[in-house]
C-alpha cells in the first residue's frame, strides 16, 4: 500500500507541473528562494507607487538627481547601471511630471544638466525607502565573498536560462 501512496503522490505532482514530471526538491527550494526575493521587490515597488505616485526606477532616479545637482543622463545611467536610452525616458518622464528640470546652462550648453524641482522634493519625502530598491540596498548589504559566489552561480543560472541580454540594463521596476 505505501508503494501506491508514493506512486500516487508522484504522478499527482508529474500531473500539476508544467513540463508534466517533477523539478525535484533542491530546485524547488531555490524556486520558494526566488519568489521571495521577486515577491519583496515587487512588493517594495508597489508601496513606492502608493505612497510616491511614481515608479521605483523613477524615484531611484530622483534620488540620484538630488544627490548630483546638475548631473547629466549619461553619469544618471552609470550611476543606476542602466543604458543610456533607459535613463533618457527615465528624465523625460521625470521633466514631463514637473519633477525635474532639464537645462542647458553649464559650461558645454551641448550637455544638459538635471535639477530635482520642488514637486521631485515632494515625491522624495513622500517614497518609504529604501530610494534604491529593496534588491540593490540588500546585495549592497553583503560581503564581497557572498557577492562573488552569488555572481558565479547566478551565471550559471543564466547560461542555463538563455536569456535576451539586454535585459540586463533595465530597471526591475520597468519590468
Amino acid at each position: 500500500m505505501a508503494n501506491t501512496t508514493t506512486t500516487s503522490r508522484t504522478a499527482v505532482a508529474a500531473a500539476s507541473s508544467p513540463s508534466g514530471s517533477e523539478i525535484g526538491e533542491p530546485a524547488a527550494r531555490v524556486l520558494r528562494k526566488f519568489r521571495l526575493v521577486f515577491n519583496a521587490v515587487k512588493t517594495h515597488f508597489q508601496q513606492v507607487e502608493k505612497k510616491a505616485g511614481v515608479g521605483g526606477a523613477q524615484v531611484w532616479a530622483l534620488s540620484i538627481i538630488r544627490g548630483s545637482a546638475g548631473i547629466g543622463v549619461n553619469d544618471l545611467a552609470r550611476a543606476m547601471d542602466v543604458h543610456q536610452s533607459t535613463a533618457s525616458n527615465l528624465v523625460k518622464s521625470l521633466v514631463e511630471r514637473g519633477l525635474v528640470v532639464a537645462a542647458k546652462d553649464g559650461p558645454d550648453r551641448r550637455a544638459v544638466q538635471l535639477r530635482v524641482t520642488a514637486a521631485g522634493a515632494k515625491v522624495l519625502q513622500r517614497a518609504p525607502g529604501p530610494l534604491t530598491g529593496v534588491l540593490p540596498e540588500a546585495l549592497a548589504s553583503l560581503d564581497a565573498r557572498t557577492l562573488a559566489r552569488l555572481d558565479k552561480d547566478l551565471a550559471a543560472l543564466i547560461t542555463a536560462l538563455n536569456p535576451d541580454t539586454r535585459g540586463a540594463n533595465i530597471p526591475l521596476g520597468q519590468l
